[in-house]
């Protein structure tokens, strides 16, 4: 049983009661946990909760779409480490949230969704807008729960909190029944709570530490591979630490992207499927994998028996069902990577100062990668334009103290390569699931938390048109994000592996129906009827042009429609299924290496 703190100064610390209805205690509840900003829609089983919301300092967001909501609600989360919150209704209120809280769940993001039930006596009925969202979101969330007392609500909102945050983040469900929430109970806070069964830990084994920083000082070809662990854990400067201590390479998973400033030169890019030459040669070569909040996915392993074939691996993570889930860890570390790395930096650089190899040997390869394999992009021949400059454009000039969104499928993977990040937190995308129609939702959640800021959603054409109705949440509550619509008139990832893979059948891959010259829908237009400013840019001359125009406005969003080219592809790429010795620079066209030559 334990007490849980109020994060409300306001708050203090007192224990007196107040008789209130379960719905005030379920907002009394959240500002007490200092929540500041929600997003949600209501609806019948959540409307007792919307009328003390009426009374409270907690600015709620009226969203479109329960699916915008949680993308919002990740996007605050994920930009500021603090939870996200989402309330929604039941039946198809709370069914609507079921991507956003998968998608949390795959990428480790903090999130607390409370969903409107129908009342006890009619459970189990099919009543009006009924459903089992606790059974539905048990395989997709850190934890579900459903309230059906009042005096349970403190408590099960606390622990929701708690539970969210601590350990591995993760999404929390709470369900509450009607009766619960018009239902009075005695409110006092803080509440205790009972979690059992659930201790996370944080503090890693001091002996398998200790036997990290032997294995590393006996390496000679070791990669720090860095996956969303260290963004969650913010210890981005703690890695940094480790290796100026090691003077190793780094590789930055997509949901690690800014954890390591990219414009250090230990900084090898991201790994994986469309991961650089370098990043993901260095994996192959290595003879040590120091392996920190990542989970060996298979977008990075490829072909798993034959990644990474000579290295051992430390492997670092808080959630110990990580640990030799996929790749066998010859050291295995449980804890929480801001307490583990400056206890394995503090050996390092004391006791191992000595003992730690030079990598001379191993950046003579890896720096010949880097000059023979940079990123780089060849210009289509079709006269429209090129999206990786287009994206590239965005990053340089608007720099890297902005927040970048995108969508999922060829922009996501140019946005990730032509941006340089040098901030955690910074480069928000849906990895483990891989959702379109995140993108606009997420940036709005990332505005909302970060006011001052710019906020760039880069999104494909076909994921904006899955949730672009957010935009008219953005225009009525003041979040002026700058939407870039890589628009190539099709799917472009899916339209990519056809033209690799499927001797070039477009099988419904063209998002425009009719004559290519019919613009459906028209972007513009589109953007226009929200009450965006908008733009359209078909031609590389006029990119710079429109950027800086947009950067200007800040009143409300802005919509710009790129019409760029649908030949181009993502390279480097590591065809599904082989292994990542056999990686892409073009169409048809591998590295001119071998894993057997050396220093060449």
């Amino acid at each position: 049983m334990t007490t849980v703190p109020s994060t409300n100064p306001a708050a203090g610390d007192a224990t007196s009661t107040e008789r209130m209805t379960g719905s005030q205690a379920i907002i009394r509840s959240l500002e007490n946990l200092g929540v500041t900003d929600v997003f949600g829609l209501p609806g019948g089983a959540i409307l007792p909760t919307y009328d003390p919301l009426m009374d409270s300092s907690i600015n709620h967001i009226l969203v479109r779409h329960e699916q915008g909501a949680g993308h919002a609600a990740q996007g605050y989360a994920e930009s500021t480490g603090k939870p996200g919150v989402a309330i929604v209704t039941s039946g198809p209120g709370a069914t609507n949230l079921l991507t956003p809280l998968a998608d949390a769940n795959m990428d480790s993001i903090p999130m607390v969704a409370i969903s409107g039930q129908v009342s006890v006596n009619l459970l189990g009925t099919d009543a009006f807008q009924e459903a089992d969202i606790v059974g539905m979101t048990m395989p997709i969330t850190k934890h579900s729960f459903m309230i059906t007392r009042p005096e349970d609500i403190p408590s099960g909102i606390a622990t929701a909190f708690h539970i969210a945050t601590t350990g591995r983040p993760g999404p929390v469900l709470v369900d509450i029944t009607k009766d619960a929430q018009v239902g009075m109970l005695d409110f006092s806070w803080p509440p205790a709570i009972e979690t059992r069964g659930y201790t996370p830990v944080t503090r890693g084994h001091s002996k398998q530490i200790r036997e990290a920083a032997k294995l590393i000082a006996e390496s000679k070809q070791p990669v720090l591979y860095v996956g969303g662990g260290v963004v969650r854990a913010g210890a981005s400067k703690d890695l940094e630490k480790l290796a100026e201590i090691t003077g190793a390479p780094v590789v930055t998973t997509l949901q690690a992207i800014g954890a390591f400033p990219e414009s250090n030169p230990q900084n090898l890019g991201m790994p994986g499927m469309h991961g650089t030459v370098p990043a993901v040669t260095a994996l192959q070569r290595a003879d040590l994998l120091v392996t920190l909040g990542a989970r060996f996915d298979d977008r990075v392993t490829g072909k798993l028996d034959s990644f990474a074939p000579d290295a051992k691996v430390i492997h670092i993570d808080v959630d110990p069902a990580e640990i030799s889930k996929i790749r066998f860890a010859d050291v295995p570390i449980v804890g929480d990577l801001a307490y583990v790395l400056p206890e394995l930096n503090d050996l390092l650089s004391t006791e191992f100062a000595q003992k730690l190899p030079s990598l001379a040997d191993w950046w003579e390869q890896l720096d010949a990668l880097k000059k023979n394999y940079p990123l780089g992009y060849t210009k289509t021949e079709d006269g429209l334009g090129s999206p990786q400059y287009a994206i590239q454009r965005i990053g340089e000039l608007t720099g890297p103290d902005a927040f970048y969104v995108t969508g999922v499928g060829q922009h996501q993977m140019w946005a990730a390569h032509f941006i340089n990040q040098e901030n955690p937190r910074h480069y928000l995308s849906s990895a483990g699931l891989g959702t379109m129609g995140y993108c606009i939702p997420a940036a709005m959640g990332v505005k909302v938390a970060n006011p001052d800021s710019v906020v760039w959603a880069i999104d494909g054409d076909g994921c904006f048109q899955m949730t672009n109705q957010e935009l008219a949440t953005c225009v009525q509550n003041n979040i002026p994000i700058k939407v870039a619509v890589i628009n190539n008139s099709s799917l472009g990832m899916v339209r990519q592996w056809q033209t690799l893979f499927y001797g070039e059948r477009y099988s419904n891959t063209h998002l425009y129906t009719g004559a290519d010259t019919i613009r459906v829908p028209d972007f513009v237009k589109l953007g226009d009827a929200y009450g965006c400013a908008t733009f359209r840019v078909e031609r590389d001359e006029d990119v710079d042009e429109v950027i800086k125009k947009a950067l200007e406005i800040n009143d409300r969003p802005v919509v710009i429609d790129f019409t760029v080219s649908p030949d181009a592809m993502v390279w480097p790429m590591v065809p599904a299924g082989v292994s990542n010795d056999l990686i892409q620079i073009a169409k048809n066209t591998s590295p001119d290496f071998d894993r057997e030559e050396d220093n060449n």
